[in-house]
């Protein structure tokens, strides 16, 4: 069983995967609130878009969508985007580390129609990039110990990506491209829990 913080195969280190915590966090952690706790470097993107599951319940991720259970990503709900979006990203990351948080999915191109992800699965044309392990799918979050917080946000675009971001881009990448493009953003905070014996 992989530690929280790292992936199952534990093919990258923290370090290795966000390549350099100085770049990551500025241009990754300001304006536009992509990735932990906002900057002051541009206007932050206005929450105005709710998120929710409905599997969520008292806030907790049940363990079929961590790494006890079966692993697969869990049903996502969001209000529609402002007008002029062009498309949609989702983001689930470690709401437990301010700094260079980690990321355990990030899909974007999704169409700005779409309102909504289902139990293992994505909507047409929507993409995945790598993930902070290094590995283009949801990487399910593993507790040890205690309970640990996690981050589902969705951002709305002023762009489609398309071409601009190759096949499943290199998690660096996808962010750095995304950034600038946030218009508006809404997140839940879930909590998940640690295996408990017997």
């Amino acid at each position: 069983m992989r530690r929280e913080g790292h992936s199952r195969r534990g093919r990258h280190s923290a370090a290795a995967g966000w390549l350099a915590s100085g770049i990551a966090s500025s241009l990754l952690l300001g304006g536009c609130g992509l990735l932990g706790k906002p900057r002051t470097l541009v206007a932050d993107a206005p929450l105005t878009m709710t998120i929710n599951s409905p599997v969520f319940t008292n806030n907790v991720i049940p363990a079929k969508f961590t790494c006890h259970g079966a692993g697969v990503s869990p049903p996502i709900f969001w209000s529609a985007p402002p007008p002029g979006t062009k498309s949609l990203a989702l983001v689930v990351d470690d709401a437990d580390t301010p700094i260079s948080p980690r990321v355990y999915w990030l899909v974007f191109d999704i169409s700005p129609a779409t309102t909504d992800l289902q139990v293992g699965s994505l909507p047409p044309h929507a993409r995945v990039a790598d993930n902070s392990s290094g590995e283009a799918n949801y990487d399910a979050p593993c507790p040890l110990g205690k309970p640990h917080e996690y981050r589902f946000t969705v951002y709305a675009l002023n762009t489609f990506f398309g071409n601009a971001l190759p096949a499943n881009p290199r998690l660096l990448q996808a962010l750095t491209t995304i950034a600038p493009h946030v218009t508006a953003r809404g997140t839940h905070t879930a909590r998940a829990l640690p295996r408990t014996s017997g």
